[in-house]
């Protein structure tokens, strides 16, 4: 964020229920309803228009956001994931491992709260150490802040009905929303899961916008899912070329 800062506004809010922004009061956790808060955030700010990036969950509440508000959102940057409803209807056994957690999280509750409460630090770090290059990759000023939140049962609730509602309502909001309309850049780290399907990251996403080339992208080398950790200089360049062109 400091070496966007130097070229661009940034403004970096936490989604609903997640790191210290608070649970949502009306229990919604669709991605159109976290999509709605930066926008009225930004609304509020007074950009009428502005970039959007987002990783992981934070990506596709960025998708929505770009759906939903085509209008404001100006350039478009995903961070090492595939359509929702994609993921879902291309599940085989790798994806089924890799992305295990998906299904645990989407059970009723307080069945994964339960389960996650046993050993909330223990698990987030076990996730946070499979997921990337380890648990080293993450500075501890960040792993502070993360474990902080995790240890809320009220930020876990909230993480998992994200979940509950991206198998959900998430997916018939994906049935009828547009098409992206802006350019839209894709990055996935190359030695994680998201660049291991058939089809490219690019080649996926440019089905979902109103012309095909609006879309691209590339693999982060030496990287896994957190790829601004995990390689931070091409990440960087990728999105410094991107928001600049």
């Amino acid at each position: 964020m400091d070496a966007l800062a130097e070229n661009h506004t940034v403004v970096a809010p936490d989604l609903r229920g997640y790191g210290r922004s608070e649970p949502a009061p009306d229990g919604d956790y669709s991605f159109r309803a976290m999509a709605a808060d930066p926008a009225a955030l930004m609304a509020e700010l007074g950009f009428s228009e502005y970039a959007v990036v987002g990783h992981d969950r934070g990506a596709r509440t960025a998708h929505r956001l770009a759906q939903d508000r085509p209008e404001r959102v100006t350039r478009l940057a995903l961070l090492d994931i595939m359509p929702t409803d994609y993921v879902y209807a291309t599940v085989d056994r790798r994806i089924a491992t890799a992305y295990y957690h998906w299904f645990l999280y989407l059970q009723p509750a307080p069945i994964p709260e339960n389960l996650l409460a046993g050993d909330p630090i223990g698990y987030l770090h076990a996730v946070l150490d499979s997921w990337g290059s380890g648990l080293d990759a993450h500075p501890a000023e960040a792993l502070a802040v993360y474990e902080e939140a995790f240890a809320d049962p009220a930020r876990r609730h909230a993480m998992l009905e994200d979940y509950r509602a991206g198998a959900g309502i998430d997916v018939e909001h994906d049935a009828t929303a547009g098409p992206l309309r802006c350019p839209t850049l894709v990055l996935w780290g190359e030695r994680g899961a998201v660049g291991g399907y058939a089809e490219s990251p690019v080649d996926v996403w440019r089905t979902r916008a109103a012309d095909p080339a609006l879309v691209t992208g590339r693999a982060i080398p030496e990287a896994g899912h957190f790829l601004v950790e995990e390689n931070l200089d091409a990440t960087l360049a990728a999105l410094r070329e991107f928001l600049t062109a």
